[in-house]
């Protein structure tokens, strides 16, 4: 079974080879070279060709029914390491930060071990098997570039192979910051998680200039995975569970306020209006708005909200602790949140409050925020989740003005019915590139 298996294997390389018109005849042990190995398993088999062994059939080179010294001589003619090929690279072009896993397939590739693009070095080059190798990019400048392998069997060249194109703008945006700023996204990984999926960081939507910021991929630890000293983990929040977004998607970099609600939608529903004696709100969040109240206005500006796994994903920008300050200590929560402690039983104007390391403001306090998914138990390890299929009640995130550090944490989670209103309940939009 192991000979079989080889054996298919290696008549896959040979088949790819021979379509890409590279040929390594006298490699019969597979192995990207002709060698004593291969001269070996050839005389092994000297005589009449074994119909039964797929080993003698191998060894019949040039396929007269006879492993002999013709065969020898086309073996001998082919010493040393196969020619390798490069086919193509996938994707064949991204932006010019760099750090994008390119595949690049071609044959007889085991001995690579440089890649460079345009001359520059790329990082992380993985040989996977013959018709594989991986790597990640580097920094480049518009247009195209000359892919280059180099190993012990020589170098191998895909002319123009990959190209360099601009970052990428929503088609629905303004560019405010192409790049992520390392003042405001300061995890240097992050940064570049963001840069490497080739959209801007910093974007406006032009209809209702609101501003998002964009969210990588990733993988986190959703749930609560450390209580803090006033408080246990909520029950809710547990299991601790992996969650794997694939996708980027942008979240508003502020929960969205009373003004953007009017403009759009005619009228105010929030309490903490400048009538009512107080001032600023035009910057304040919009509260008294229900779920479903907010449909209407996602589907008159082509936004969403975040799911829950979206949220708290964005909220933790990077941290595994309660507060997205990187620490356990309910005390520092004023400096993050307008909360029960700081708020003085009102809203404020969005923005005030420290970002986190995504720079998103407000993800505590001031509103609870919507989500899209249906309130419901965690599942386990997930990829892109969006909650429960069905439900009564819908999820909020992130505490409000007059809650305290148990319900603004990064797990913390409590839920509502869909038409609920209530002058501390907001949110905060997403959209899809």
């Amino acid at each position: 079974m192991k000979n079989l298996i080889r054996v298919v294997a290696g008549m896959l390389a040979l088949t790819v080879a021979m379509e890409a018109g590279a040929q390594c005849t006298g490699d019969l042990t597979f192995d990207a070279r002709v060698d004593g190995s291969d001269l070996g398993r050839l005389l092994s088999w000297w005589g009449p060709v074994v119909t039964s062994s797929l080993d003698s059939l191998a060894c019949d080179l040039d396929r007269d029914g006879f492993v002999n010294g013709a065969d020898l001589g086309i073996l001998l003619s082919n010493w040393g390491y196969c020619p390798p090929t490069a086919i193509r690279v996938s994707p064949s072009e991204w932006c010019l930060t760099g750090s994008t896993k390119i595949t690049i397939t071609g044959t007889y590739l085991t001995t690579m071990r440089s890649v460079t693009i345009g001359g520059v070095p790329a990082t992380n080059v993985t040989v996977l098997d013959q018709l594989t190798v991986t790597a990640l990019t580097p920094p480049g400048s518009l247009g195209s570039a000359d892919v280059v392998l180099s190993g012990a069997a020589g170098t191998v060249t895909l002319p123009a192979g990959f190209r360099y194109v601009p970052i990428r703008v929503p088609a629905w945006a303004t560019l405010v910051e192409a790049d992520p700023d390392p003042a405001v996204v300061t995890d240097p990984a992050m940064r570049a998680a963001i840069s490497s999926t080739c959209w801007a960081w910093r974007v406006r939507d032009t209809a209702t200039q609101t501003e998002l910021l964009l969210v990588p991929p990733g993988v986190f630890q959703m749930g609560c995975a450390m209580p803090t000293d006033a408080n246990v983990c909520q029950s809710y929040s547990l299991p601790v569970h992996q969650v794997t977004l694939t996708k980027p998607f942008y979240l508003g970099r502020y929960e969205v306020t009373q003004a953007q609600w009017a403009a759009r939608m005619g009228s105010n529903p929030s309490r903490f209006q400048a009538s009512d004696g107080f001032p600023g709100s035009d910057d304040r969040p919009v509260e008294r708005v229900s779920w479903t109240t907010i449909q209407s206005y996602l589907a008159a500006t082509g936004m969403r909200l975040p799911t829950e796994a979206e949220w708290e994903y964005a909220c933790r920008a990077g941290t595994q602790t309660p507060f997205y300050n990187g620490t356990t200590d309910d005390n520092t929560l004023v400096g993050l949140a307008w909360c029960g402690a700081n708020a003085n039983n009102q809203t404020h104007p969005v923005g005030l409050k420290s970002p986190n390391a995504l720079g998103f403001h407000d993800m505590y306090g001031n509103v609870w925020e919507w989500v899209k998914d249906w309130a419901g138990s965690y599942a386990g390890a997930i990829v892109d989740p969006t909650g429960p299929g069905t439900g009564t009640l819908r999820g909020i995130r992130g505490g409000s003005w007059f809650t305290d550090s148990y319900y603004s944490r990064s797990c913390a989670r409590s839920s509502a019915g869909p038409n609920y209103l209530d002058f501390s309940f907001g949110f905060r939009v997403a959209r899809n590139p």
